[in-house]
C-alpha cells in the first residue's frame, strides 16, 4: 500500500512530548488517553504508514515511567455495554485489557469504577476483581457535575472518591470506551494529590481530530464519521486563536467544556496551566503525515466505509438513519459518491450476470478482481481464493477440489443442521489448509494472506458476521451493499 505516514517519525516525535510535558508538572502527570490505545485501525486505515500498535510502540519508550489506570463506569457494568468491535462486555474488556497490558510487559496499577452509588451488580463486579488479584477503587457520582465547582472541589465532591494509590510519573489513563470518565477521574487526582502536597498535571493524548490539520481535511471529517452515533463536531477552537492568534482544531465537547475545565483547576492547583483545550493535548500526528494525496484519499474511502457500515446497521436493526444522514452530508464535503465506488459497482455487475450474491476486492496493485457465488461456497470466500491465488501468483485452476468441499457441505447440512451447505470464508480457509499439505499451490496461498492486509472488499449483499469477522482477521475492510440475500423478517 502506498505510505502517507511516517510511524517511526510519529514515535519520536511522541514520545519526545510527552517526556516534555512530565518535566512540565515536576515529575507526575496523569494523562486521559482517547480512543484505542493498542488497535488503533482507523487511524492505520486514514493515515496510511500508521501501525496500530504505535502507541503502545511509543508509550513502550517510556515503560518504566507508565503506570497505567484502567476506568469502567458503573452504568456500564450494570447494563452490560458491549464493545461493538469486539462483541464483548466492557467489564469483561477490562480484564482483557489487562491480560494485554501485562503482556506486553505494562505495568497496570488499578481499576477505578465511576459512578459508583452502591449497586449490588458493581459490588459483585468489584469482588470479583479482588478475588483476582485485581486493586480497584470506587468513584462516585457527584451532583451536578461538572458546573458547581464549589460542591466539586470539597470534600463533598472530588474529596468522597477514593484516592488512587500510584507509584509511577507518568499515569496512562484508559478504559473499554467513550463516556467512561477518564477527565474527572484524573480531575479528582490533581485534587487528591493538591491535598498531600504533591506536584501533579493533567494532559489529554487523542489522536484525532489533528489540531494543526485544516477544519475540513479528510482526515478530520474521517474523525467525525467515526463518532457520529456520539455526534461529535470539530471545531476552531476559540481559545487558542484569542490566546495565540493561531488556527487550531479541537472538537465541540472539549471546547464546550474548557471553561468550566479551566476554573476547576485553578480551585484545585490555584493556576490552570493550560490557555486552550489544544494546549492540554499533546498529539503529533499532524507532524509526522508525509505525503498529503495519499492521506486525503484514504480518509475519504474511510468515510464512505463508515456510510456503508452505518446503513447495514439501519436495514439490521432499524436505528442508523440519523447517522446515514449525518455521514451523507459528511461525503458531500470531501466530494465523495459513495453510488459510484469501483467496488461497488462491479461488485452489483458480477451480481448482475450470475443472478446471484457477488464480491469485488481491490488488490495491492490497484487491480480489482470480483468473486461469485456456486454451490458450494459463499461470495466471501470464493472471493478470498480468488484473492490469494493472483497474490500468491497462482493459475486459476481448482486447488480446492468438490470432492474436498462436499464432505463439509454435507456435515453443515446433515448433522449441524444448517440450512446453507455454502462454505463460510473461514471454512474454505480450512478445506485450504488441509490442501496446502499435499498441494504446493495451496500451501502458497496459505502463505500469502498476508499481501491482503489493508485491501478493500465489497459485496452485492449483507455477508454473514463469520465472514465479515474472517476478513477483519485478516486485516481487510469489509462493505456491503445495504440489502439481505434473501426476503425474511429473521436473520440469523
Amino acid at each position: 500500500m502506498n505510505i502517507g505516514f511516517d510511524n517511526e517519525k510519529y514515535i519520536n516525535l511522541q514520545a519526545a512530548s510527552i517526556r516534555k510535558r512530565i518535566d512540565k508538572f515536576g515529575g507526575k502527570l496523569y494523562m486521559e488517553f482517547g480512543g484505542k490505545l493498542f488497535d488503533d485501525h482507523h487511524a492505520s486505515r486514514v493515515l496510511p504508514g500508521f501501525q496500530p500498535d504505535s502507541k503502545i510502540r511509543m508509550l513502550k519508550e517510556l515503560q518504566d515511567d507508565v503506570e497505567i489506570v484502567i476506568i469502567i463506569n458503573a452504568l456500564d457494568i450494570v447494563t452490560n455495554k458491549t464493545r461493538s468491535d469486539i462483541d464483548i462486555p466492557y467489564s469483561e474488556d477490562v480484564l482483557r485489557l489487562i491480560d494485554v497490558f501485562h503482556g506486553l510487559g505494562f505495568y497496570v496499577g488499578s481499576v477505578v469504577i465511576t459512578r459508583y452509588s452502591g449497586q449490588s451488580e458493581v459490588d459483585d463486579y468489584i469482588s470479583h476483581l479482588d478475588d483476582l488479584g485485581v486493586k480497584s477503587y470506587k468513584h462516585h457520582t457527584i451532583e451536578r457535575y461538572p458546573y458547581d465547582i464549589d460542591h466539586l472541589v470539597s470534600e463533598d465532591g472530588f474529596g468522597k472518591n477514593e484516592y488512587i494509590e500510584t507509584e509511577r510519573p507518568l499515569i496512562v489513563v484508559t478504559a473499554p470506551g467513550p463516556g467512561s470518565g477518564k477527565m474527572a477521574t484524573c480531575l479528582s487526582q490533581l485534587y487528591h494529590e493538591n491535598l498531600r502536597d504533591i506536584e501533579a498535571g493533567y494532559a489529554k493524548f487523542e489522536t484525532f481530530p489533528v489540531w494543526n490539520l485544516p477544519l475540513k481535511h479528510p482526515v478530520n471529517i474521517a474523525y467525525e464519521a467515526a463518532t457520529v452515533d456520539l455526534e461529535d463536531r470539530n471545531a476552531i477552537d476559540p481559545f487558542h486563536l484569542e490566546a495565540y492568534g493561531k488556527t487550531a482544531v479541537n472538537y465541540n465537547r472539549d471546547v464546550e467544556s474548557f471553561p468550566v475545565l479551566q476554573e476547576m483547576m485553578n480551585r484545585i492547583s490555584g493556576k490552570c496551566p493550560y490557555k486552550s483545550p489544544t494546549d492540554m493535548g499533546v498529539n503529533q500526528v499532524g507532524m509526522a503525515i508525509v505525503d498529503n494525496d495519499i492521506v486525503c484519499n484514504a480518509a475519504c474511502n474511510e468515510i464512505v466505509r463508515r456510510y456503508y457500515k452505518a446503513s447495514v446497521k439501519d436495514v439490521k436493526k432499524g436505528n442508523g438513519r440519523e447517522e446515514v444522514a449525518a455521514l451523507k452530508l459528511l461525503m458531500k464535503q470531501v466530494g465523495m459518491d459513495p453510488q459510484k465506488h469501483p467496488l461497488r459497482l462491479a461488485a452489483l455487475k458480477r451480481e448482475e450476470t450470475t443472478n446471484h450474491p457477488a464480491g469485488a476486492m481491490m488488490l495491492p496493485n490497484g487491480e480489482i478482481i470480483t468473486g461469485k457465488t456456486t454451490d458450494l461456497l459463499g461470495c466471501a470466500s470464493s472471493l478470498l481464493l480468488n484473492a490469494l491465488k493472483i497474490v500468491a501468483n497462482v493459475e486459476d485452476v481448482e486447488v480446492i477440489t468438490d470432492e474436498a468441499i462436499t464432505p463439509i457441505s454435507m456435515l453443515k447440512i446433515n448433522a449441524l443442521h444448517n440450512k446453507n451447505p455454502r462454505l463460510h470464508s473461514d471454512e474454505t480457509l480450512i478445506a485450504l489448509s488441509i490442501s496446502s499439505a499435499a498441494d504446493e499451490r495451496a500451501k502458497r496461498m496459505i502463505e500469502a494472506m498476508d499481501q491482503l492486509r489493508g485491501c478493500d472488499a465489497f459485496f452485492s449483499v449483507i455477508v454473514s458476521n463469520t465472514d465479515e469477522n474472517l476478513y477483519k482477521k485478516l486485516g481487510i475492510n469489509v462493505c456491503c451493499e445495504p440489502k439481505f440475500e434473501r426476503h425474511s423478517l429473521y436473520h440469523a
